[in-house]
């Protein structure tokens, strides 16, 4: 079983490393994620600075390696604790990879793919409640976190385990930890620029530019 946990957290860990942001933004326009708009290695920076299309494919992407890795653990039999761990390592290993000097995203779309695969329906709900908050609000991040907010209750609701629903708690903090120093900046360019924290008034939904007056 050793064997079995340290293959599925090395695993895990390549997996989340993977940088699709950074591999798109070479593919689509020859340019380094890293380097352009907030030079986060993720979604939002995608599809602000690439292109909408380019940006959800990054998501879903994201999405999935975080997915991929705890059902691998799954596969191989490992303990509920251990697949637990197995989408921490995989949302470390997407924060920190290995291929890009450890500069990477903030994990958001790996966390949600974790979790979605602990618990699909209650996931399934709160991504519904997620959309929504972005379309109103224009802020993915802030869609993110609402989404976030109801996951444990609706876990709670339809019956899921205390660890799961402690789970589904802890992973998206540790997240949002990372999310921090990105957050300072934008505190501190809203009061520059009086922009609303809530309501991005300089980007859609789908993270296109406003066009200026």
């Amino acid at each position: 079983m050793a064997g079995q946990i340290v293959l599925a957290m090395v695993i895990a860990y390549l997996l989340g490393s993977i940088p699709f942001a950074y591999l798109i933004g070479r593919l689509v326009k020859g340019v380094d994620i890293r380097k352009v708009g907030g030079g986060n290695v993720g979604t939002v920076n995608t599809m602000r600075e690439i292109g909408t299309l380019p940006g959800l494919g990054v998501f879903f992407a994201d999405m999935a390696k975080g997915a991929l890795a705890v059902l691998i653990a799954q596969w191989l039999g490992l303990h509920l604790y251990w697949a637990f761990a197995v989408g921490l390592v995989a949302v470390a290993g997407h924060n920190w990879p290995v291929w890009l000097k450890f500069r990477g995203g903030q994990g958001l779309a790996t966390t949600m793919g974790v979790l979605a695969v602990f618990s699909p329906i209650p996931f399934a709900i709160c991504f519904g409640v997620m959309l929504v908050a972005v379309i109103f609000t224009s802020n993915i991040r802030l869609g993110a976190i609402f989404g976030f907010i109801f996951l444990p209750p609706l876990i709670w609701a339809f019956g899921g385990e205390l660890s799961v629903i402690l789970y589904s708690i802890a992973l998206p903090v540790f997240c949002l930890l990372k999310t921090i120093p990105m957050f300072r900046s934008d505190v501190a360019k809203a009061e520059e620029e009086k922009k609303s924290l809530v309501f991005d008034r300089e980007y859609t939904p789908w993270q296109t530019k406003r066009k200026k007056d």
